[in-house]
């Protein structure tokens, strides 16, 4: 699987359980930390692991394992890491104080329009 495909099966999965507000930043020209950053809010901490054990569940079914994850204790924000994809699953609330997307508004928007289901 490509770093592409990793975010693109992420995209179509999280929109496929009703995932709310999904941005994927190219991050690759301005850190090293990850190639992507897909960012996705659910509405409670409940939906924000399912939401996250969707993506796993999907992306293991290609072999794709996440090297670590992060917040699943919490619900509040969960953190799967695939290496050059880091995929950032927020309840609504907390997704708004921390706002990753003003923080990397360097980054470029990628059009995920062709992997959503709801358009």
């Amino acid at each position: 699987m490509t770093i592409e495909q990793i975010w693109q099966t992420a995209v179509h999965t999280l929109d496929k359980h009703k995932a709310e507000d999904i941005k994927v930043l190219e991050v690759s020209n301005i850190t090293s930390i990850a190639d992507y950053f897909l960012i996705a809010s659910g509405g409670s901490a409940n939906q924000v692991k399912s939401l996250s054990d969707y993506v796993e569940e999907e992306l293991a079914k290609e072999g794709k394992y996440p090297l670590r994850n992060e917040g699943y204790q919490t619900g509040d924000w969960i953190t799967l890491d695939y290496g050059d994809v880091l995929v950032h699953v927020f309840r609504r609330e907390i997704r708004d104080f921390y706002d990753l997307e003003r923080l990397w508004v360097d980054a470029n928007n990628v059009d995920i329009t062709p992997y959503l289901i709801q358009q």
